[in-house]
Parts: C-alpha cells; sequence; structure tokens
C-alpha cells in the first residue's frame, strides 16, 4: 500500500494497472473456488432441485438433457457460481482496497464491517431467493395449465434460472450495504434519500419487472424486500448523520498541562 501522498499522485494509468491486478487475483481465487465448487457440483445440484421434485409428482421428478454435453457443462456452471458464492468475502475485500485509498483514515477501519455485511447480504438474498421465492414460484408454474400441460424441464434451463435468481437476489440486497456506505462516507444523507424516495421505488419497481420471474407474486417477493430495506437505510443514515453531528458539537477533551508554566 503506498502512502497517502503518493496514492494522491497517482494517475490514471496507475489506478488502470491496480485495477487489473486485483482483478488477476480475484480470477486466481475463482479458479480455485472453481475446482473445489466442481468436487461439491452433484450435492449443491440435489439441493437446488429440491424445491422443484417438492411440487411434482414422484413419477415426474426427472431433469432432462437435450445434448451430450449438457450435463457436463451444467455441472460447470453449478462450479462457477458456488466459487463467486464461497468467495465473495474475498471479492469484497479487493472492492474495497481498490477504493480505499481515496478514504480518510477513520474511514478505511470500516474494512471489516463493510465485507461482512457485504457478504451477509449477498449470501442472504440469494438464500432468501431460495426459501421464499422458489416454493412459491415452482409451484405456480409448474402447476399452470391444464392437466395435458406436462413439464418436461432441461437440466440446464432449470439449474440456469436458479442460479440467475440467486445471484439476482444477491445482488439486489446489497442495495442497503452500499447506502449505508454512502452515508457514512459523506456522499449522501437522510434528506436526500427521503427526497429521491419515489426515484428509488420506480428504479426498484423496473429492475424487480425486469429480472425477477414474469409473474406478479415473484416480482413483489423481489420489490418487497427492497423497498423496505431502503426504507431501513434511511434510518440507518439518518442515525449516522446525527453521531456525526454531536461528535462535532462536542468539544475537544481539554489537556491537563494546558495553561500551566514550566516554572
Amino acid at each position: 500500500m503506498l502512502p497517502h501522498d503518493q496514492e494522491k499522485r497517482m494517475s490514471f494509468f496507475d489506478h488502470f494497472d491496480e485495477l487489473r491486478a486485483r482483478l488477476m487475483r480475484m480470477l486466481y481465487a475463482f479458479v480455485i473456488g472453481f475446482g473445489g465448487g466442481y468436487y461439491f457440483s452433484e450435492p449443491v445440484m440435489a439441493w437446488l432441485r429440491a424445491p422443484l421434485f417438492e411440487v411434482l409428482p414422484v413419477e415426474k421428478q426427472n431433469l432432462y438433457f437435450t445434448s451430450l454435453f449438457e450435463n457436463f457443462f451444467t455441472h460447470l456452471k453449478i462450479a462457477g457460481y458456488l466459487s463467486v458464492f464461497l468467495f465473495s468475502p474475498y471479492f469484497f475485500y479487493e472492492l474495497w482496497s481498490f477504493i480505499s485509498p481515496g478514504l480518510r483514515e477513520r474511514e478505511k477501519k470500516l474494512v471489516i464491517p463493510f465485507i461482512s455485511a457485504a457478504t451477509v447480504f449477498f449470501v442472504g438474498g440469494a438464500l432468501f431467493a431460495y426459501y421464499v421465492l422458489f416454493p412459491v414460484g415452482f409451484k405456480f408454474f409448474v402447476t399452470y395449465g391444464g392437466p395435458a400441460d406436462v413439464p418436461m424441464l432441461t437440466i440446464d434451463s432449470y439449474y440456469s434460472t436458479c442460479l440467475k435468481l440467486m445471484l439476482l437476489f444477491g445482488l439486489g440486497f446489497e442495495l442497503p450495504v452500499f447506502i449505508v456506505l454512502a452515508g457514512v462516507l459523506g456522499l449522501v444523507d437522510s434528506q436526500f434519500l427521503k427526497t429521491h424516495r419515489r426515484n428509488a421505488i420506480i428504479g426498484i419497481t423496473v429492475v424487480s419487472a425486469l429480472f425477477a420471474p414474469p409473474d406478479a407474486v415473484s416480482m413483489l417477493i423481489l420489490m418487497a424486500p427492497l423497498i423496505l430495506m431502503y426504507e431501513g437505510s434511511i434510518w440507518v443514515v439518518h442515525a449516522i448523520g446525527r453521531k456525526r453531528k454531536v461528535d462535532a458539537t462536542v468539544p475537544a477533551e481539554k489537556n491537563p498541562l494546558e495553561g500551566k508554566s514550566d516554572y
């Protein structure tokens, strides 16, 4: 880590080289996680298909592959996503390390709270999708239609849908983490968030409509927690602002030797 005065003098190409070096380290970590993820891909696949099989009759609890390599490449896809989730703390650390040179010394100490919160919300969002969205959404879509409509799901389409939804919810649940971080850094305050509440709700609604499964229930399952977390972030940023004002008004502790003569 460069001294602070040297960090400020880093050129655009210096920052670009640093970004490239960090991306390469993240790639190495991803490859390591990919190897371990491939080893555990089969148990993960069994875990992922459990919500679907719970709403299917026993005689229909099958997933099909329509090409010779589909099953193999699906295992690789599982390994890649699993690596992202397993090494997410390290990826968040690299992100923080890249932006930290522009922060004050007091703000740089937030590295552990940031990594912890970002990881918890990222993994928590994925688990929210699995335990809340999947049971409701899968039951709706599998039972939709008439008795002649028989689901015949392929391995690639099913697991790809599961993984994309879990990743989407994980990223979506990062919203309060970055809002609070922006509040800590003084980039936004509670009044700014309140003023732009309507725009934020519209943006959350549009994102939920675009990326959630195409039914109202799934859209609400994604939209509702994001709106609640946005409201919660307003309160947290408000509390941070009040504490900052209190700290600014408290006079510095008086030096007991101040005003005393040396003689």
